[in-house]
C-alpha cells in the first residue's frame, strides 16, 4: 500500500482545487438511468427532446456518481482518507448532457480535530461540479475524515 500524500494537517482554510475532466456519453447515460432512474428524460431521447430539459440528461444521481469518480481518482486515493460524516446538501444546478465534460471544484471551508477520534481530523468542503463552460451542475456541502499525519517518533 501507498503511503498517503495528503493528511489532515495538509489542507488548509480556504484552499480551492479542481479534479477531472470526465466525458459524459450517450451510453453510459442510457445505461445508467435503465438500472438505477428510468425517467424518460434519461431513458428515452425523443421524449427527453420534448422535456423541459430538451433533450436526454444525466440522471442527477448518475451526476453524483461521476463526481464521487472524480473525487476518488483526483483526492481519496492519495490521502489518508478514513470516511465521511455525510453529505449536508446537495442541489441538482443544471442538467448534464451528452457530451458534457464534468470537473470537480473542492473548497476546504473549515478543519477541526476529531473529538471523537484520536489522530483524526475532519474537513469540511464545499464541492461543486461544472460542465466545459464553468457552470455549476451540481453542488454538495460534507465533511470528511482524514488521519493525522503521524509524528516522527511513532
Amino acid at each position: 500500500m501507498q503511503e498517503p500524500i495528503l493528511y489532515w494537517e495538509d489542507f488548509k482554510f480556504g484552499e480551492v482545487l479542481q479534479y477531472g475532466a470526465y466525458h459524459v456519453t450517450r451510453e453510459e447515460i442510457l445505461e445508467f438511468a435503465s438500472e438505477f432512474d428510468p425517467q424518460a428524460n434519461h431513458t428515452d431521447e425523443e421524449a427527453a427532446k420534448k422535456s423541459l430539459l430538451g433533450g436526454l440528461s444525466a440522471s442527477g444521481w448518475h451526476t453524483l456518481s461521476m463526481a464521487m469518480h472524480m473525487i476518488h481518482s483526483g483526492l481519496t486515493l492519495n490521502s489518508a482518507f478514513v470516511g465521511d460524516a455525510g453529505i449536508e446538501e446537495l442541489r441538482w444546478q443544471r442538467p448534464v448532457y451528452v457530451d458534457d465534460v464534468l470537473s470537480v471544484r473542492r473548497s476546504c471551508k473549515d478543519s477541526q480535530p476529531s473529538s471523537s477520534r484520536p489522530k483524526t481530523g475532519l474537513i469540511h468542503f464545499v464541492w461543486d461540479v461544472l460542465n466545459q463552460r464553468g457552470e455549476i451542475v451540481m453542488t454538495m456541502t460534507s465533511w470528511s475524515a482524514y488521519r493525522c499525519r503521524p509524528q516522527a517518533a511513532e
